[in-house]
């Protein structure tokens, strides 16, 4: 198993580092390709989220590379300020992806409300992966077969949860492509498919997310499901 355990970690770092690596690397080259509209990402932001009869959400502004966002607890969009007030293909890609999950978000879409719901739980369940190993390393007080039930409960939630935000990040991206093009925000095939490649580079991250959770849960499941309870 530990053997196993190593392959497994070595594996999903490898697997989340090529996605952020591939992510950043995408990102920064199309943020130097201006989309000819000219408008900046809050600019586009705000008119895709007026068309769509969004009243209430701010749009604001934070200093975190690739930190975009939408918090529909808060009813906030935040854009980097790379993208806040950038004029790139990339920059409005974003601006337009975080719209389309304020749209989800107006519409009642069914996965973004499952994620909604499952957020207080994975949160607890982040807590238990990071703490348990640990606790039952230093204490003693947990069993193997006890420690690797309740971890692979904590995985289950967590894969669950990121098996849930692919369709929320894919439709989001889509309804990006879709409202940009439709409005006029990007105007040639070439701008069309750098927006593209900007959000399906973004999208891998959210699989590599799911694959970790996923292999970790089978990881832990597996010593259960072969009866093993020493």
């Amino acid at each position: 198993m530990n053997a196993l355990f190593l392959l497994v970690f070595v594996s999903t770092l490898a697997i989340s580092l090529l996605a952020v690596w591939r992510v950043k690397r995408t990102y920064l080259r199309y943020s130097r390709v201006p989309a000819s509209s000219g408008l900046s990402g809050a600019e586009v932001a705000a008119r895709i989220l007026e068309r769509a009869g969004i009243t209430d959400v701010e749009i604001a502004e934070h200093d975190e590379l690739l930190g975009d966002h939408y918090d529909p607890m808060n009813k906030r969009l935040v854009l980097s300020t790379q993208n806040y007030h950038g004029t790139s293909c990339a920059a409005l890609g974003v601006s337009a992806h975080e719209c389309g999950h304020a749209i989800q978000h107006q519409i009642a879409y069914a996965p973004l409300k499952w994620r909604m719901a499952a957020v207080g739980a994975t949160n607890y369940a982040s807590q238990v992966v990071m703490w348990l190993p640990l606790i039952g390393m230093f204490t003693g007080l947990i069993s193997p077969y006890t420690g690797g039930l309740v971890m692979a409960a904590a995985w289950g939630v967590i894969m669950v949860f990121n098996l849930v935000t692919l369709p929320v990040e894919f439709d989001a991206s889509r309804r990006a492509t879709a409202i940009l093009g439709g409005m006029g925000f990007i105007g040639t095939d070439d701008e069309m498919s750098a927006v593209r490649k900007v959000l399906n580079a973004a999208a891998w991250t959210y699989v590599a997310a799911f694959v970790t959770s996923l292999l970790y849960f089978l990881l832990h499941l597996l010593p259960l499901l072969m009866g093993r309870r020493d």
